[in-house]
């Protein structure tokens, strides 16, 4: 498997790379992310279907500088896709013979299921959810997973798209029958539909249309981190913005609700296509993706021996911080483990959801990585690097989580107005202070880096930790910890 991997995606609107560095057998990290609106379908679907000299032109030359950026970052893979814009085109061999003949560059256009198939794959390992149907609109079709318990369930693609809507319906003002096709695309699949999205509640979507909604959502109502991948809100609540992205007149408009200049010209036509699907099914929640049919075609790589799924337990955010930023994966392993036992011996005291215990065990793991950049300033670096390098497979709430267990790690009991900044995204201030405290334990059990085996007994209010280790620094330690009750810690 190549260290460094570069994925293409040729969509009817964008093109897009994504460049990933691989730090162990499943581990990865992006190193770099790249983006032409190159509109290689522009014009098509009023000329029969086929693609147009300029914007082939245009596709081809940013073509030309993603594979130069690739061949700089050193990547010894190159995996190309292209989605309906070339699926559906009469004259698309034009343009994949050229590609292939003087860009030396093979191009794969896959279907519409193998399309759904990839964003799912990248939602089932990539996000937290479980139970989801994702939707991934294009600008010439619109994708569909099925994913019960972490599993593809089927997958469907309709021809929905915002080029094919915008040059169809929305040049001519037909609002309603952009609507009536819309509806009529999703009713030839009726019985599916009806299947899945009775078992679902929740829709995580996929492409640069949701993200953009997803952008309004966050910057409008405070939320306390600027992270798009995970983000989760209800659709009755933000109902009107919907409304007021596709009635805006202006870029000016636009501009104040939160749209980026590079979707003004199809954010309106995306969320109307995003908001009739929604409310025909009459979903409740939206999570947002951050990833989609690139990291589906890197992950069906890399998982390509495991039915193209991540090992049980297995997160590729952790292992890559600790790939790269922990020198000793003994000494994380060692104090997972500690942070483990700590929680159970204690449960009749803390009585917390066994749920956090592997928010401990991971922030236990990752603790060190801080270390990295300055061992003065460990708990602040790592609670940074956690909270934006826990990317993949976390909800909001359990990164924030991880991230303030570290960062309070050795010191004072967090108090509320510590951490108030994340409002209702954090567990009550009871649940922060016992995990504070027991990851604090743990440190300092480890005070002298022996991976020194303890045992645990608790009696009554009295947790008991011998070893057969003498461990000064440890001893003088002990008592210096805050507790969240009246519990004593002796060491034996």
């Amino acid at each position: 498997m190549a260290q460094i991997t570069t994925i293409i995606d040729i969509g009817s609107n964008s093109m897009r790379m994504v460049v990933f560095k691989k730090t162990s057998r499943y581990a990865f990290h992006l190193i770099n992310e790249s983006k032409s609106k190159v509109k290689i379908s522009e014009g098509c679907y009023e000329n029969n279907g086929n693609l147009q000299d300029i914007p082939m032109q245009r596709a081809y030359d940013a073509l030309k500088s993603f594979l130069n950026i690739a061949k700089n970052l050193k990547s010894r893979k190159i995996l190309c896709v292209a989605t309906s814009a070339l699926r559906d085109a009469p004259n698309a061999k034009q343009f994949l013979n050229k590609v292939s003949k003087e860009l030396k560059l093979n191009i794969k256009v896959i279907d519409g299921k193998k399309e759904a198939y990839y964003g799912g794959v990248a939602a089932l390992n990539l996000l937290s959810c479980q139970n989801f149907v994702t939707i991934d609109i294009g600008g010439g079709s619109t994708e569909f997973a099925f994913v019960q318990e972490k599993k593809m369930m089927n997958t469907v693609s309709l021809d929905i798209g915002t080029v094919r809507i915008q040059e169809l319906y929305f040049n001519k003002n037909d609002f309603n029958g952009a609507k009536s096709y819309i509806i009529s695309q999703i009713e030839k699949n009726k019985e599916l539909f009806t299947q899945y999205f009775s078992l679902f509640f929740k829709v995580v979507g996929l492409g640069g249309t949701s993200r953009a909604i997803s952008r309004c959502v966050i910057s409008q109502t405070n939320y306390p981190i600027d992270t798009l991948h995970g983000f989760c809100y209800e659709v009755d609540k933000n109902i009107n913005m919907f409304q007021s992205i596709i009635k805006a007149e202006s870029k000016k408009e636009l501009k104040q609700i939160g749209i980026r200049k590079d979707r003004y010209d199809t954010i309106a036509v995306g969320t109307f296509i995003f908001k009739t699907i929604l409310e025909y099914f009459e979903v409740k929640k939206v999570v947002t993706s951050g990833v989609g049919v690139r990291e589906g075609v890197y992950l069906c790589d890399i998982l390509r021996t495991s039915n193209h799924k991540f090992p049980a337990n297995f997160n590729p955010s952790v292992r890559s911080l600790l790939d790269r930023f922990v020198d000793d994966h003994s000494q994380s392993a060692y104090l997972g483990n500690n942070a483990k036992k700590i929680f159970d011996v204690l449960q009749p005291l803390h009585n917390l959801d066994s749920k956090y215990s592997s928010i401990l065990v991971i922030a236990s793991k990752l603790q060190l990585i801080g270390q990295s950049l300055n061992f003065y300033k460990t708990q602040e670096n790592s609670f940074w690097f956690i909270l934006n390098g826990l990317n993949y497979g976390f909800s909001h709430q359990e990164k924030i989580l991880i991230s303030i267990v570290a960062k309070y790690s050795g010191k004072s009991l967090p108090k509320v107005e510590d951490i108030k900044q994340f409002g209702t995204l954090l567990p009550d201030i009871d649940t922060i202070q016992w995990l504070n405290f027991m990851m604090t334990l743990n440190l300092t059990l480890n005070k002298e880096y022996g991976k020194v085996k303890y045992d645990f007994i608790l009696e009554d209010n009295l947790l008991k930790v011998s070893s057969e280790d003498e461990n000064h620094l440890v001893k003088s330690d002990l008592f210096k910890i805050k507790v969240p009750k009246d519990v004593v810690v002796e060491l034996d």
